[in-house]
């Protein structure tokens, strides 16, 4: 059985291929101004790398923030189901998902198959995003994919105050003129998003183990400073920004298989 899931995210749009359970073909590339146009990319692509064509899938679910603009999906779910789907699958003792994406941030608790019991999440404001690091890789001129290796560099610790993003830029801005060396500001960035999630977290139960998935955790720092900050290891998938649509693809298979 072939089924495909596909993520429209604010700033990628991710698919994925199934072949009896497995994953045969995936691929991930910009949203840009086009959710349409990304959406039919991504699968277009996803379904190349798995060398099959339209015709051979059975199904396809879209989901995240853009799932409507998915015109050959049959069926559209949230995020939120799908990232316990995607993460149960990939980890199996899974109770916890930590997903930090572009435009937001949710921690999810699942049981058993997946299930969602509960979630919390942050779609209000973007600090704790990808938006939040664009924002700042900017005004230090970094790259954004350098980010977390050249923090991982600082030797003093630089506090990062601002929950704003706007507010932040400012700081950062002034620590610049004040002499601090941009791996200490960044060092203060990733900081401020651990505690930005860990605050959302402690909202739920978080239990051992859990699992980060969306593009940020791609961000080496981010990832060791949620660690830091939960006082415990944490799983990353090697391709955290596909959970998503890896679950919309395994929703995709449990309909097809109730059908």
């Amino acid at each position: 059985m072939i089924t495909a899931g596909v993520d429209v995210g604010s700033l990628s749009a991710d698919a994925v291929v199934l072949n009896d359970g497995k994953v045969a073909g995936y691929s991930v590339v910009n949203t840009g101004a086009d959710m349409r146009r990304a959406a039919t990319q991504s699968y277009n692509q996803a379904l190349e790398q798995a060398g099959l064509e339209h015709s051979d899938v059975g199904m396809v679910v879209s989901t995240g923030y853009g799932r409507s603009s998915v015109p050959f999906a049959s069926k559209a779910v949230t995020e939120i189901t799908c990232h316990g789907k995607g993460a149960r699958f990939l980890f199996p003792g899974a109770s916890t998902i930590i997903d930090i994406g572009g435009q937001d941030s949710k921690v999810i608790e699942v049981g058993g198959l997946g299930k969602v019991v509960d979630f919390v999440m942050n779609d209000r404001c973007a600090a704790g995003t990808g938006r939040f690091l664009e924002v700042m890789a900017q005004a230090l001129e970094v790259d954004l994919g350098d980010m977390g290796e050249v923090s991982l560099k600082h030797k003093h610790d630089v506090v990062i105050s601002s929950t704003c993003t706007v507010f932040a830029e400012s700081e950062v801005i002034s620590l610049l003129a004040s002499g601090y060396s941009r791996e200490e500001i960044l060092n203060g960035i990733h900081q401020a998003i651990a505690s930005r999630v860990y605050a959302l977290g402690m909202k739920l139960r978080i239990r051992d183990e859990v699992v980060l998935t969306g593009g940020v955790v791609k961000n080496i720092a981010v990832a060791r400073a949620l660690e830091k900050r939960l006082g415990m290891k944490l799983k990353t998938p090697p391709e955290p920004q596909i959970v998503g649509a890896l679950g919309a693809a395994l929703h995709a298979r449990s309909l097809v298989d109730h059908s």
